[in-house]
């Protein structure tokens, strides 16, 4: 499938009738369906072979074009004239689909099915499109047997007996609700429907995906095992199941044992959840994840830049605004607070910019700052309308911002809009400069006065 998305803003509702008007800013295309399969194990470091079917059309040749552009990818798909290749566009204003729109015709199966050789493991996502059908499952099958290759099929329909005897069946709540006729809400319920699909099908076992409350796993003979999700901020559920499955094949295909692959996957789908569309993780955000789910929040805000870019070229595909300000902000009072809640209200993420300290010392003197630098972080990270923290040692943060790119600059309204360092290179990319009023009478400065004068 090719994946399109047409991002852009809604400011008024159109006259012709009561539905939103969409001004374009952005469009993105990439392989979708098993395509975003494909792109996962890619990202993850793996080689991914895909095999598929598309039309000898235009949708197909910009498909072929970008699977070639993909590093990690060996494109196996047949081009057909038989059939047309099938395009999912989606149109996204702040961060939500306003409508997808499919355009499909009959699907095909594949003819060459020879695929298999030296893969390390076998991944099966069925769309229910005609590809996965029982020749080429037998073929993974009798592959997987020969080379001792795991076999994993994400599933359609509710006939699972149709795969035969793969090593996992990785269907999600509703698909197994709907295979067994079994309520699913609670883990005894998902236990039942578990053993009533093992001894339906020949599957030698099934994890299923529960969305926020985790991954319920089941090998044929053995009790159920349920491991729980990770809490993340879920921006977008579409391609998780994607990631998951990509996990759990590079996983086993490693020598894995089956729970440390569940685990993987959690961790994987945790992250994606967090993008927009069908996304892709990568090494560096899987370890960054786990690192984050042992830190205090507020640690967890504090980012490095080139992470931070990450983040933020996140945010922004998402459609959400980036506010960004920057400051000494060495002892917190409640000037700052209220200015920064004010800044947050400017945008749907913050970030807030700390010198470091040597770059205080330069600006306030010897004696500053009296916090250090990571004391400053954590306190700051741990107010709600901060999103991230990071910190600069530049005079300015010019190249700061150059980097990030921000959507809203803010200040103190001591400043003038002409005098923000930087104002002008956010408004070139077309953001705004704001600036924040701070409560009269609070100040770091007016703080170590008080406290000099108490020790007198």
């Amino acid at each position: 499938m090719l994946d399109r998305y047409v991002y852009g803003e809604v400011t008024r509702i159109s006259p012709e009738a009561p539905i939103p008007v969409l001004r374009t800013t952005r469009r993105v295309a990439m392989p979708g369906g098993v395509g975003n399969v494909a792109r996962n194990v890619a990202a993850l470091g793996a080689t991914a072979r895909l095999g598929a079917v598309s039309g000898q059309d235009g949708p197909g040749d910009e498909l072929a074009a970008l699977i070639l552009a993909e590093a990690g990818m060996q494109d196996a798909v047949e081009r057909r004239a038989d059939i047309a290749t099938i395009v999912k566009t989606r149109f996204v204003a702040s961060g939500q689909q306003l409508l997808r729109l499919d355009e499909e015709g009959a699907g095909g199966s594949v003819a060459n099915r020879d695929l298999f050789g030296g893969a390390c493991a076998i991944l099966l996502s069925d769309y229910a499109k005609g590809v996965v059908d029982e020749a080429l499952i037998q073929a993974a099958i009798q592959a997987g047997e020969t080379t001792g290759t795991p076999v994993i099929v994400d599933p359609k329909g509710r006939d699972f007996a149709r795969y035969g005897a793969v090593d996992l069946i990785k269907p999600n709540a509703s698909e197994l609700a709907g295979a067994t006729g079994l309520p699913v809400e609670t883990d005894a319920q998902v236990e039942a429907a578990l053993e009533a699909l093992l001894s339906a099908t020949q599957a030698k076992a099934v994890v299923v995906t529960r969305a926020g409350k985790g991954m319920s796993l089941m090998r044929r003979g053995g009790p159920v095992r349920h491991f729980p999700g990770r809490a993340r901020e879920v921006f977008d559920v579409s391609g998780a199941g994607d990631t998951g499955l990509a996990a759990l094949g590079l996983a086993l295909g490693a020598g894995e044992t089956l729970e440390t692959a569940v685990q993987f996957a959690i961790l994987a789908s945790g992250v994606v959840v967090g993008k927009s569309g069908t996304a892709v993780v990568t090494p560096t955000e899987l370890i960054e994840a786990e690192m984050a789910g042992h830190a205090a929040p507020a640690q967890a805000k504090v980012t490095p830049v080139e992470e931070l870019a990450r983040e933020v070229e996140t945010w922004r595909r998402q459609g959400l605004r980036v506010g960004f300000t920057n400051g000494c902000f060495d002892i917190l009072h409640r000037g700052h607070v209220a200015y920064l809640d004010q800044a947050r209200g400017w945008c749907d993420r913050l970030i807030v910019a700390l010198n470091t300290d040597a770059s205080v010392r330069r600006l306030k003197g010897e004696g500053r700052p009296v916090n250090d630098l990571d004391s400053r972080a954590v306190v700051i990270g741990a107010l709600a309308s901060v999103d991230r923290v990071t910190a600069f040692d530049d005079p300015t943060p010019l190249a700061l911002i150059e980097r990030l790119r921000p959507d809203v600059l803010i200040k103190g309204a001591d400043y003038t809009r002409e005098g923000v360092v930087g104002g002008d290179l956010v408004k070139s990319w077309g953001g705004e400069v704001r600036l924040a009023t701070f409560a009269d009478g609070f100040s770091t400065t007016r703080t170590i006065e008080k406290m000099t004068e108490s020790v007198r």
